[in-house]
């Protein structure tokens, strides 16, 4: 499989396509009605009893990023289109330049495609312009959706993680539901039994132990016949996607925030006495455990130097653990086990996540089989699918993961659904909604590397506020 498949990180020329529409995103969210509805949604024309056929011979268009649910999906569209006479043209994109192309052409109100790919995060950004259709009034009209749909199937806060108001700084789970979790990622510390064992190790409870366990790794596993190796694979590029894995899950474990809100008002909260000391023991971590060339490391450098036998240990998502865990898949598979990785002080494992999730174009003129091919690409019968005969993992139903087929599958790989099983309800996305996530973050990332290459972290992270105060305020 391709690996740069699940590269889910990139979000190419979003500003420049944001600068350039001013009158849309003025629009508001009345842009959302799609078709040139002021109120009310087009969910409400379906009537009458629920018909998989009722859109038959209807033509829906997706945009698609390269990854391993797309494979799924793709492989399962004849199913779709004989149960209900629509068919689905689509366009698969490597994700170094999707966000570019859905955020052109959401931007130009040119409706090229009904439905696409998108992550939680996003919401963020296409919510408040009016890009996004509302999907909560077609899953709570009954003559639009199957009862089989199941809503209450889903893991609620993956359903939460795509819910919100569309104002900075509200919580998620309020609102409306801009888009359907479709796949996701927890991130835990993934590691080499081998190594582990060779050296007496055992996985970290705490985050001092993950650090003294990195420094170890770095130091004794050359002369216990593991040439290169180095203790903790975690990002480092100058990028949004340094943040959001092994980092913001270790700082919402120690019941760290980004930004507070007060009165609807952002304030930064990353240069907090608690949150400086904890970003000067992370980049610590990383220069007495991680990889020489930290500061260039993204998800895939990560993922590879766990199945090279490189890096001890992985803080990142458990998919990236996965596609190297898998029999044949590196060196190191067979040799790859699974943790929730380390508590908080108090015991918490808050767990940040990625969301691959489904939506729909407000501007589409097909929303009725829009909705059809939604509800069917996050329904049971093609996500079961998708995770035994596939890898469609983790899965966003509850009955999916409690299948036996699917931990029958996924049993051969140590701790995996053991881990999964801890954290799934403790894992939400633990950042601030706001439209500004993706500078703020980079701009976190560029502070990182700053306190990692010896400048003084109090300093750089109240540079930082600062600057994001300005922006955000």
């Amino acid at each position: 499989m391709d690996t740069h498949a699940h590269d889910r990180r990139r979000f190419l020329a979003l500003g420049a396509a944001l600068a350039v529409t001013p009158l849309l995103s003025a629009c508001g969210t009345g842009f959302g009605g799609g078709d040139d509805k002021s109120d009310g949604s087009a969910a409400d024309d379906v009537t009458g009893s629920f018909d998989w056929k009722r859109e038959k011979g209807t033509t829906v268009k997706a945009l698609l990023n390269k990854h391993p649910y797309t494979d799924a999906l793709i492989a399962d569209l004849k199913s779709f289109t004989e149960k209900t006479g629509i068919k689905v043209e689509y366009d698969v994109f490597p994700e170094d330049n999707y966000f570019d192309k859905l955020t052109v052409d959401l931007s130009s109100g040119r409706a090229s495609y009904d439905v696409f790919m998108l992550g939680a995060y996003m919401v963020w950004q296409y919510g408040p312009p009016g890009w996004l259709e509302d999907l909560g009034p077609w899953m709570r009209n009954s003559s639009a959706t199957a009862a089989e749909w199941d809503q209450a199937d889903f893991f609620p806060n993956l359903l939460q993680a795509d819910q919100w108001s569309l104002k900075a700084g509200a919580p998620l789970g309020q609102g409306g539901q801009y888009a359907l979790p479709w796949g996701w990622e927890t991130n835990v510390v993934a590691y080499n039994t081998e190594v582990f064992n060779k050296l007496g190790l055992r996985p970290a409870e705490t985050f001092d132990e993950l650090r003294d366990i990195a420094g170890t790794i770095k130091r004794k596993a050359p002369g216990a016949g593991f040439d290169g190796m180095y203790g903790i694979a975690v990002r480092g590029s100058r990028s949004w996607a340094t943040i959001h894995p092994g980092f913001m899950t270790m700082y919402a474990r120690n019941g760290l925030k980004d930004f507070t809100v007060e009165g609807g008002r952002l304030t930064p909260a990353m240069n907090s006495p608690e949150a400086v000391a904890f970003t000067r023991d992370w980049a610590g971590m990383v220069k007495q455990g991680g990889p020489p060339s930290w500061t260039s490391y993204t998800w895939y450098q990560c993922s590879s130097d766990l199945g090279a036998k490189k890096a001890g240990m992985l803080f990142d998502a458990d998919t990236a653990a996965y596609f190297q865990a898998v029999e044949g898949a590196s060196p190191a598979s067979g040799k790859i086990a699974f943790h929730p990785g380390p508590k908080g002080p108090d015991g918490s494992l808050a767990t940040n996540m990625w969301i691959w999730s489904l939506g729909m174009n407000a501007r589409s003129k097909r929303k009725s089989a829009s909705w059809l091919f939604l509800q069917w690409a996050t329904g049971k019968e093609h996500l079961r699918r998708s995770a035994i005969t596939h890898n469609h993992i983790d899965p966003v139903r509850r009955s999916i993961a409690d299948d036996p087929a699917y931990k029958d599958k996924m049993r051969h790989l140590p701790g995996f659904i053991e881990t999964f099983e801890t954290v799934v309800d403790q894992t939400k996305i633990q950042f601030t909604p706001q439209e500004q996530f993706f500078d703020a973050t980079t701009s976190w990332a560029a502070a990182l590397q700053e306190i990692y290459g010896g400048e003084n972290a109090k300093s750089v992270l109240n540079g930082l506020a600062g600057d994001l105060a300005d922006k955000v305020g």
